[in-house]
C-alpha cells in the first residue's frame, strides 16, 4: 500500500505537470547539481509515462525486480545532491498538493481498492504487450534467416567482437529477458522449434 501511495502521489504530480523533462543532451560529471537535477526530471517524466502508458508501467515493475538496476537507484537516491534536490522538490507547492490529494483519494477504502486494480490491470495489459511484441520480433528475426543474404550478415555480426560485447551488455538488461521468454515460448510450438532449430544450425555453420 506504501509503494501504491507514493507511485499514486508522484503519478498525479507528474501528470498536472506539463513541463517534465530531462535534457537530452545532458553532460554528466560537469555539475553534480545538474547531474541530480537531471536525474530527478528523468525520473519524473518516467513516472509520467507509466502513469499512462501500460507498457511502460510493466517495464517498470519488471525493472523493480532486477537486483542490479535497483542497487544503482538506491546509489542515485543516496547521492547528497540528490537528496538536496528531494527535499526541494518536495516543498514546493505542486507537490504538497499533489500528495495532500494522494492521500485523500488513498484514505478511501474503495477509492484505494480502485486505483488499485486500475493499477494490476495496466499492468497485466503491460505485460501481454510486452510479451506479444517480444514474441511477434523473434518471430520477424528468425523468419527474416530464410533470406540468405541476412543469414551472412548476421554471421559475420556475431564473429564481430564489439557486436558479441554489445550482445553480452544487452543481456543485463531487464527488456532483454523478454525476447529469451519469448524464444522460451516458441520453442514449446512444435513448428517454430523446428524453424529456430534450422536456423541456428545454418548460423552455426556459416561461423
Amino acid at each position: 500500500m506504501m509503494f501504491l501511495k507514493s507511485f499514486v502521489s508522484l503519478s498525479v504530480f507528474a501528470l498536472s505537470t506539463s513541463s517534465i523533462y530531462a535534457q537530452e543532451k545532458h553532460v554528466r560529471g560537469k555539475d553534480p547539481a545538474a547531474d541530480a537535477m537531471y536525474d530527478m526530471q528523468k525520473g519524473l517524466a518516467g513516472m509520467q509515462q507509466a502513469a499512462q502508458d501500460p507498457q511502460v508501467l510493466a517495464q517498470l515493475m519488471q525493472d523493480m525486480q532486477d537486483p542490479d538496476m535497483m542497487a544503482e537507484a538506491k546509489k542515485m537516491m543516496d547521492n547528497p545532491e540528490f537528496k538536496k534536490q528531494m527535499k526541494q522538490f518536495e516543498k514546493s507547492k505542486d507537490f504538497k498538493e499533489a500528495s495532500k490529494k494522494a492521500n485523500t483519494m488513498m484514505e478511501d477504502p474503495s477509492t484505494a481498492a480502485r486505483v488499485q486494480a486500475q493499477m494490476e490491470h495496466m499492468i497485466q495489459r503491460g505485460q501481454d504487450t510486452i510479451k506479444k511484441n517480444a514474441r511477434s520480433s523473434m518471430q520477424d528475426a528468425i523468419g527474416a534467416m530464410d533470406d540468405p543474404q541476412v543469414l551472412a550478415e548476421a554471421a559475420s555480426m556475431m564473429k564481430d567482437p564489439q557486436f558479441q560485447q554489445k550482445m553480452a551488455q544487452m543481456a543485463k538488461d531487464p527488456a532483454f529477458k523478454n525476447y529469451i521468454k519469448a524464444m522460451q515460448d516458441m520453442m514449446q510450438d512444435p513448428q517454430q522449434k523446428e524453424q529456430i532449430e534450422k536456423v541456428s544450425a545454418m548460423l552455426k555453420h556459416s561461423l
